[in-house]
């Protein structure tokens, strides 16, 4: 059973960075990639970053190109963590973040983890 649990989230200053991570269990060997997606208040869930699993082929939301990086430690097919690198951070930044998982490349993103608030104020 695939299990999605992010950490790393918290208060942070506009201009500061912080690291998300997504520990991943589970993941069937037909796994295509790990995607970040963030949430705020009032809005509709937000694709961030994606990163495949077999390639480690990156794609980004143009609202964070050129400040968030994301990356991967996959040294087991099953377990993966992903990384969300997020420097100069902003106010429209704040929201709860979540990662997710697909099978192919046109499904939709599933198995959502519980997670991780950020909030970036001064």
């Amino acid at each position: 059973q695939v299990r999605l649990v992010e950490s790393g989230g918290g208060l942070v200053q506009p201009g500061g960075s912080l690291r998300l991570s997504c520990a991943a269990s589970g993941l069937p060997s037909s796994t295509y990639d790990l995607g970040w997606f963030r949430q705020a208040p009032t809005k509709e869930r937000e694709f961030v970053a994606s990163i495949t699993q077999r390639f480690g082929l990156v794609a980004y939301g143009d609202s964070v190109k050129g400040r968030f990086t994301i990356s991967r430690d996959s040294r087991d097919n099953a377990k993966n963590t992903v990384y969300l690198q997020m420097n100069s951070l902003k106010p429209e930044d704040t929201a709860i973040y979540y990662c997710g998982t697909r099978l192919a490349a046109g499904d939709a993103y599933g198995a959502w983890g519980p997670g991780t608030q950020v909030t970036v104020t001064s």
